[in-house]
C-alpha cells in the first residue's frame, strides 16, 4: 500500500513536472536569408533548428527555413515579423529601407573599405536600429551581421573607378544605385537570379553582390573582370517579433541574448575569412571549395579611392541625408559619422 501510493505520488510529481516544463518550453518560427550561403548554411540554420534546443536545454525550440525556400523576396519580411508570421527574421536593412532611409545608415555605400571598420559602424548605428525596429515594426533588434563585400563584377574590360561611367550596372538597394549615379553609370534593379542572362545579354554591363554570392552563383562564367573596390557589406539583422520576445521568461531571454551575441561574433569572423577565399576561387587562384574561375583581378587604386571619397560625401551621404532628414543625419554624424570622419549633410 505504501508503495503504492509512492508509486502514484511520484507518478502525479513527474506528470505535473512534465506539464510545467511543457509550459515554459517556447517553440520560435524563423526565416533566414539565402539556403544557398555560408551564412544560412552554417550559421541561421543550424542554429535555430539544433544548436538553440540544446543550449536552452529543450526550453527554446527553433524551426527555420530561408527565404530561398519559403518563396520569399526579401521586402516583405519584417511585415510578417510585425503580423506575427514568423517570431524572428534574419534580413538586410536594404529590404526595408523602403519604410524609412534610417535603416540604410549601417551600411551606406563604399564607405567603409574594411571589416573591422565595419564592425565598429555597425555597434555605432546599433542602438539607432534598435530604436527603429520597435518603433516601425514592433520587433526587438538583436543582431547585426555582414555578408562578405560587395564588389563590382564586369562582362567587358574595367580597370578602375573611370571605366564604370556610362555603363549599366546592377544594384539591390538605393545607396549602392547612389554609388553608380555617382560614379558615372546607369543603375538597374535586376533579380538576383536573373543577373547572368543580363550580363550575356547586355541588359546590363556590371553587377554588385558579395564576393562568395558571385562565386557560388558562377557570375565568373559570365563576367570578366573583379573589381574590388568595397562598396557594401551587405549588412544584414536578426529581429525577433517583441509580443515573441515578452513571452519569454527572464532565463529564456537571458539565454538567448548570450547565444545570439555568440553566434555574431562567429559570423563576423567567418564573414572575415571569406572575402579572401572567394576572390582567389573566382580569380583562378588556390580553390578548395570548387571550381576556380579566370575573372581578371582589378583592386581599387589610390586614385579610385579618393574619388570615392568625394562620391561618398558629394553624392552617398548628401543624398541620404535629404532622404532621411535632418535630424536622422545629426544622429548618424554624432555616432558613424565619427568613426568615419564623414559628415552627412543634405545640398
Amino acid at each position: 500500500m505504501k508503495l503504492t501510493l509512492k508509486l502514484v505520488t511520484a507518478a502525479a510529481t513527474a506528470a505535473c513536472c512534465a506539464q510545467a516544463a511543457s509550459a515554459d518550453t517556447v517553440s520560435l518560427r524563423a526565416v533566414g536569408t539565402w539556403g544557398s550561403l555560408t551564412n544560412y548554411q552554417k550559421h541561421e540554420g543550424p542554429f535555430f533548428n539544433e544548436l538553440l534546443e540544446k543550449a536552452s536545454g529543450g526550453s527554446i525550440i527553433g524551426d527555420i527555413k530561408p527565404q530561398t525556400e519559403l518563396g520569399l523576396k526579401g521586402f516583405e519580411i519584417m511585415r510578417l515579423v510585425k503580423n506575427g508570421v514568423f517570431d524572428f527574421a534574419f534580413g538586410l536593412p536594404g529590404y526595408v529601407a523602403a519604410e524609412n532611409a534610417i535603416f540604410e545608415g549601417g551600411d551606406l555605400s563604399s564607405l567603409t573599405q574594411d571589416i573591422d571598420t565595419q564592425r565598429q559602424v555597425s555597434d555605432a548605428y546599433f542602438p539607432t536600429l534598435e530604436k527603429a525596429f520597435e518603433e516601425i515594426y514592433g520587433a526587438k533588434l538583436l543582431m547585426l551581421y555582414p555578408f562578405p563585400s560587395q564588389t563590382l563584377w564586369c562582362n567587358g574590360e574595367v580597370s578602375g573607378l573611370g571605366d564604370l561611367s556610362g555603363k549599366k550596372i546592377r544594384v539591390y538597394s538605393t545607396t549602392l544605385g547612389d554609388f553608380v549615379e555617382g560614379v558615372g553609370g546607369t543603375s538597374v534593379t535586376v533579380p538576383f537570379a536573373e543577373v547572368i542572362p543580363a550580363l550575356e545579354k547586355g541588359v546590363v554591363d556590371c553587377g554588385i553582390t558579395g564576393t562568395m554570392s558571385a562565386y557560388k552563383a558562377n557570375w565568373h562564367q559570365v563576367a570578366t573582370h573583379a573589381y574590388t573596390l568595397r562598396v557594401g557589406w551587405g549588412l544584414a539583422f536578426g529581429a525577433m517579433n517583441m509580443k515573441s520576445w515578452n513571452k519569454l521568461n527572464a532565463d529564456q531571454q537571458a539565454l538567448l541574448t548570450s547565444e545570439i551575441a555568440d553566434l555574431n561574433d562567429r559570423m563576423w569572423a567567418e564573414t572575415a575569412t571569406e572575402d579572401e577565399i572567394a576572390i582567389s576561387c573566382i580569380t583562378g587562384g588556390k580553390c578548395d571549395i570548387g571550381e576556380p574561375g579566370a575573372m581578371t583581378l582589378v583592386e581599387p587604386s589610390q586614385a579610385d579611392l579618393n574619388r570615392r571619397n568625394e562620391v561618398a560625401t558629394d553624392v552617398i551621404l548628401a543624398r541620404w541625408a535629404e532622404r532621411c532628414g535632418a535630424e536622422c543625419a545629426d544622429n548618424w554624424n554624432s555616432t558613424v559619422g565619427e568613426i568615419l570622419g564623414l559628415t552627412a549633410q543634405i545640398k
